[in-house]
């Protein structure tokens, strides 16, 4: 008998720790889109045959996530969307924002410009912006527990906030994506959402319900984390992972990484991979085994002695 069946699938995920969950995205193309969204990010019941195979093709050429937004509450289509062009790297991340009145504007786009320096095609959005995945057709946890969490965060943060598609790991719902840095989270509550927003402002990262930054694989986004959680707070671009190669004998471990601080300290983080009981990773789907990631080590290394790196962190 499985436990969990009959649960939400974000009930039977609540044993699963966050570490290195958040989804594998560097670029980030958002679409204003009131209304009902279909299954699919982009499907023809959403955006039109015509405009959806073009943008499906563009946008994985360029490696840039497709994401439609709307404004928390009930909106009512004006004929004017804005769109956001997002670069989440591990530093020089940055926001554009413009507006369209035909879809197939999005076609002057060259989203291949996320991959360097703000391009100057629209404003720049200073402020961090906060998407919270409300994306019930997906799965019914993201309406059931985003919704009041976006609706909450941006009667206080007004202009700063918008309903999100899919952003990946509905199980860990609510999930909040931070941008432009790409700090995924999960699981979190008003006030863990107004936490981090407010850390943000202030240029560090809030570590509660931090599945990891975007711009990262698995294994780096729980290496980073690991980190973090040993140190006082650091500006987001503060710490920089890269893949470690060092071979190991050890079968039961996943991978490692290595972490830099911007002074120059740095850390090998190894990761496990544990499993968990069999369960499901979607409302209404059938059980299927899980796994997660989990520190096995944090060694500190000898630092660059490089006198040129900057201090920005603490």
């Amino acid at each position: 008998m499985n436990p969990f069946e009959g649960m939400l699938c974000s009930a039977a995920a609540a044993d699963l720790p966050l570490l290195g969950t958040a989804a594998t995205v560097t670029g980030w193309l958002c679409i204003e889109h009131p209304g009902a969204w279909g299954r699919d990010v982009i499907g023809d019941e959403v955006l039109g045959p015509e405009i959806t195979a073009e943008l499906a093709a563009r946008t994985t050429a360029a490696k840039v996530r497709p994401t439609l937004i709307r404004r928390p509450g009930r909106n009512e289509f004006t004929g004017t969307r804005t769109v956001l062009l997002v670069s989440s790297r591990p530093e020089g991340s940055w926001c554009e924002r413009f507006e369209i009145t035909d879809l197939r504007q999005l076609f002057d786009i060259d989203l291949h410009l996320v991959d360097g320096p703000p391009p100057g095609i629209g404003v720049r959005v200073e402020d961090p912006l906060v998407l919270v995945c409300a994306h019930g057709k997906r799965d019914q946890c993201c309406a059931l527990l985003g919704r009041p969490i976006a609706a909450a965060l941006a009667a206080a943060n007004p202009g700063r906030v918008w309903e999100a598609s899919h952003t990946g790991g509905h199980r860990f719902a609510p999930a909040v994506v931070l941008l432009p840095s790409g700090l995924t989270y999960g699981r979190v509550d008003s006030t863990a959402a107004e936490a981090l927003l407010a850390a943000a402002d202030t240029g560090e990262v809030s570590l509660t319900g931090l599945r990891g930054r975007s711009c990262y694989d698995p294994i780096a986004q729980l290496a980073e984390v690991a980190v973090r959680q040993q140190l006082p707070p650091l500006p987001a671009d503060a710490l920089t992972v890269t893949p470690d190669p060092t071979p190991t004998a050890d079968p039961t471990l996943a991978g490692a990484a290595i972490v830099t601080h911007s002074d120059g300290r740095r850390w090998r983080v190894t990761a496990r991979t544990v499993a968990a009981a069999p369960r499901q990773a979607s409302c209404g789907a059938a059980a299927k085994p899980a796994t997660y990631l989990e520190p096995a080590a944090v060694e500190q290394l000898p630092a660059f002695a490089d006198s040129s790196k900057s201090t920005r962190g603490g």
